[in-house]
């Protein structure tokens, strides 16, 4: 009696076994299913978007990099280099340097107005490589287009009335753009933004 009680049991506990192996094999299959539905999409690590990748790179949509916001300019807007009169001042303890930039910028195409050292505020106190100033307008073109000429310029605006700028030679000055790379950015320059191309993905 005892023992036939016991089959029974032994019986019913492997039946139960099984039926929980056929479960756990069953659920696994399963959500490896789910798994492998989830992760087949374009942008899962979302490299696709090429807003994302721009900022990876360092770029904008614009394009131009180093010449802070000069990209983003019609060509109808920008004043021509012999439109921009630009009074060249020496800040640095470096002799002819205010000179010899005027005359480089002069064949370059723009107009020459004052040559000399920088007035006492800014002498000697420019770290920059240069520093471009002048009245709030001169920020609608006049400072870009002279920006091509001169890597790493400031530019501050001051209360005069008039359209020259000064251009303020820092301690960090080495040299003008040369000037075929300064043709290329006022060629870039004049050019509208291009419109970026692509849907990003979500």
């Amino acid at each position: 009696m005892f023992a036939s009680f016991g089959s029974v049991m032994a019986l019913g506990l492997v039946g139960w076994g099984t039926l929980q192996l056929i479960d756990v094999f069953s659920g696994d299959s399963g959500d490896q299913k789910v798994r492998a539905a989830n992760g087949t999409g374009e942008c899962e690590r979302g490299d696709k978007d090429p807003a994302e990748n721009n900022a990876k790179s360092g770029r904008g949509d614009s394009g131009q990099g180093g010449q802070g916001g000069h990209g983003g300019r019609t060509g109808g807007k920008l004043p021509k280099p012999s439109q921009i009169t630009v009074n060249v001042y020496n800040a640095t303890t470096r002799s002819g340097l205010a000179k010899d930039t005027a005359e480089e910028l002069e064949k370059r195409g723009f107009k020459i107005g004052k040559v000399g050292n920088a007035p006492a505020r800014y002498d000697k106190k420019v770290k920059s490589p240069g520093m471009l100033l002048g009245a709030p307008g001169a920020g609608d073109g006049a400072f870009n287009v002279l920006g091509t000429q001169l890597n790493g310029a400031q530019t501050k605006n001051d209360a005069r009335d008039g359209k020259d700028i000064d251009l303020i030679i820092g301690n960090g000055f080495k040299d003008l753009v040369k000037q075929k790379d300064a043709d290329k950015a006022l060629t870039a320059l004049a050019k509208p933004s291009p419109t970026p191309s692509g849907t990003p993905c979500h």
